[in-house]
């Protein structure tokens, strides 16, 4: 594995780096968002090495499966026979972190995780840093497991930092650890402005009629199915571009009609080429307890693209971008009217105003502030070392 990653093995000298450990519940290849948004900035600066959840095959004995997503950042995934009981998963995981990290030397660890969950098979690890990023109320989310509650709490006692991915998860949270700090979703404005730029149409885009409202993300229970149909049912000659994957939903149970287009997942960087041709971005979420805290990427990815936004009465979404004109906040009652409103306007109407919003928003500033924010926690650390409580 060392030398897959750039390791040195059989030498007299070998080179201490720092190491970031990410424990993480979503695939790197899964969805481009904010665990790679940030890894990879990160990577700029030291090792990555991102710990997926385990798969389940048919095979006599566990094995680690890696990849190289680049230069500075492992993937690894466990891969376990099928019937593996729940405690033995963990121990394997538990040997397959160790394994990982003895054959990386290093002079300093960062622990960093995305799911609580991963305590069961890291309580054994002693970072310089333990760094708890909560991008979602996870344990709102559709099939969360029981003791997740639980886990958290034991996470926060050992966290050195917490980072959240909203205001509204912040608020919720801020009473629990005395260094948690709001980092809401952020924007690669570069990416997405090439969406404002004439370019080529993907092929199973090409044939469907405008005017186009367009919809990018994961398909699973934050999103309005109702709504959705209803807005195809109420605006027949207004067609609905639908991509991402669809997960933890039954894809038979999404509303069908001639003007609702469910095209799949893309690839991170296809996202501009489907935004350019679209007359009007939309966020048709259910208001519901998975729904609660999110701070949806894809606001600021849409108006980055020049795209006129809707969006349902999302927390964040209305206390910034809808507080700021930029997004219109609409209901089932007042849907049409909105949105017809919106694809009635100038494209150009807000795109001064959207330029000056997003100017100070990059993953670039998100990553060094938080980068800042560990560099001081560390160094807090070498002076009085913090004592945890497991």
């Amino acid at each position: 594995m060392e030398a897959a990653f750039g390791g040195v093995t059989g030498s007299q000298y070998v080179r201490r780096e720092n190491i970031l450990v990410c424990f993480s519940h979503l695939r790197w290849n899964f969805v481009h968002q904010r665990p790679q948004h940030l890894l990879t900035l990160a990577s700029a600066q030291q090792r990555v090495v991102y710990f997926e959840e385990p798969v389940f095959e048919e095979l006599p004995q566990p094995l680690m499966r890696t990849s190289v997503a680049s230069e500075n950042i492992l993937i690894v995934t466990p891969v376990l026979p099928l019937g593996t009981s729940a405690a033995k998963a963990d121990a394997v995981q538990r040997r397959f972190v160790q394994q990982t990290i003895a054959s990386m030397p290093h002079s300093r660890l960062i622990a960093w995780y995305y799911t609580p969950m991963a305590l069961r098979f890291t309580e054994f690890l002693d970072p310089d840093i333990c760094v708890y990023d909560c991008m979602d109320e996870l344990s709102a989310f559709r099939n969360a497991p029981p003791e997740l509650g639980q886990m958290e709490k034991a996470l926060l006692r050992r966290a050195d930092l917490v980072f959240t991915g909203g205001l509204s998860l912040f608020e919720t949270k801020r009473h629990l650890h005395p260094a948690i700090f709001p980092f809401p979703s952020s924007i690669d404005v570069r990416h997405f402005h090439t969406a404002r730029r004439p370019g080529r149409e993907p092929a199973d885009q090409a044939g469907i009629p405008s005017p186009r409202v367009g919809y990018f993300g994961v398909i699973d229970e934050r999103l309005d199915v109702d709504l959705v149909a209803l807005a195809a049912k109420t605006m027949p000659d207004v067609h609905f571009v639908m991509l991402g994957r669809v997960v933890k939903i039954d894809p038979a149970s999404l509303p069908q009609a001639e003007n609702l287009h469910w095209l799949g997942p893309k690839a991170y960087c296809d996202l501009p080429d489907y935004l350019r041709h679209w007359d009007a971005g939309w966020m048709p979420f259910a208001l519901n307890e998975a729904t609660r805290f999110i701070s949806p990427t894809k606001t600021p990815e849409f108006l980055a693209a020049g795209l006129p936004v809707i969006s349902t009465a999302i927390v964040d979404v209305v206390r910034s971008y809808g507080a700021a004109g930029l997004v219109e906040i609409a209901d089932c009652d007042d849907l049409e009217i909105k949105l017809r409103s919106v694809l009635s306007r100038p494209r150009q109407m807000l795109l001064q105003q959207v330029d000056a919003y997003l100017a100070d928003m990059s993953w670039e500033r998100t990553w060094n502030a938080m980068a800042a924010h560990i560099e001081r926690a560390y160094q807090r650390k070498k002076v009085v070392p913090l004592r945890r409580s497991a």
